[in-house]
């Protein structure tokens, strides 16, 4: 959250909505928002807050039109209240993924990222907002050199690569995409996947949701075989393939990228945006090694 926040759980407390309010308890996990599970007379819900971050492209007006569409179109729960930096969902009585389980249930979590890009841009209301992320990392690079980041020696590096990664997609449809595909954003009920956390949701291309469920949750290659024959029905032409090594390299830095910028901007309590960055970071040398090896 950013450094001159309020108090998160006293803002929740004390929201209108509540109904004989039993207990609000925090939620480990997050890297920049402040969560609570919430209990009233009423049920159980999920309160959410954080404000706009600009340095990340975040809207908080953005995400809750796609919290609301992703509810529409039954991928996400009920949003039942908003207001500016803070929201309110119903709880999910569902298990939370881990990199381990995204693995094991690659087939699940490809088809409910399918029905994001089937239907939520249909259901999405007002000026569209884009993301494509070899923009988004050129952006980080400015604010790093701003702040005068210790990686900023890096840069011209990263984004002489980020226009290789960039000049070697393939193209396809605009849709609407998640674009945060953590393992944590998915989570089973017992019955099915439920997809939430939608402050990245935006218009842009099905490669990179496809690439960053890779990236973010260390498939092998016959699992990423898996994710792209699931999506496309079919094994897709080797101009696909390299699209989806290249952006899954892109994915890669820009998480890495985006845990230095959290390290200038955010100061979430128990996140160690170093070490976030730094694991990123690895990740990103390694795919983009392989990346080279396989397509020069």
């Amino acid at each position: 959250m950013p450094k001159a926040m309020s108090d998160p759980e006293t803002r929740v407390r004390s929201l209108p909505i509540w109904r004989g309010l039993k207990a609000v308890t925090p939620l480990k996990g997050g890297v920049s928002n402040a969560s609570f599970t919430v209990e009233d007379a009423g049920g159980k819900y999920v309160a959410r807050v954080g404000e706009d971050y600009p340095f990340h492209q975040v809207s908080r007006a953005r995400e809750a039109i796609a919290s609301r569409a992703a509810f529409e179109a039954g991928l996400s729960p009920e949003v039942v209240h908003l207001e500016p930096g803070l929201m309110v969902v119903r709880h999910l009585d569902a298990r939370t993924y881990a990199e381990a389980d995204v693995r094991a249930n690659a087939q699940r979590c490809v088809e409910i990222v399918q029905r994001c890009h089937r239907e939520m841009g249909k259901r999405v209301s007002g000026q569209g907002a884009i993301f494509w992320v070899f923009q988004i990392i050129r952006d980080y690079g400015f604010t790093l050199k701003a702040g005068k980041h210790a990686h900023v020696k890096d840069l011209p590096r990263w984004m002489a690569i980020v226009d290789e990664l960039e000049a070697s997609q393939a193209p396809l449809p605009i849709i609407f995409g998640h674009h945060d595909l953590l393992p944590s954003n998915f989570m089973d009920d017992g019955k099915r996947l439920w997809l939430i956390d939608w402050e990245y949701g935006a218009f842009g291309t099905a490669m990179f949701d496809l690439a960053n469920i890779a990236a973010n949750n260390s498939f092998d290659a016959a699992g990423e075989a898996l994710i792209l024959d699931t999506y496309f029905g079919k094994t897709p032409p080797e101009a696909i393939v390299r699209a989806f090594h290249a952006m899954k390299a892109a994915s890669a830095l820009r998480e890495a990228t985006w845990g230095m910028v959290s390290e200038l901007h955010l100061n979430a309590p128990g996140v160690d945006y170093v070490a976030y960055a730094a694991e990123y970071l690895g990740r990103f040398e390694r795919v983009y090694a392989d990346y080279k090896k396989a397509f020069g």
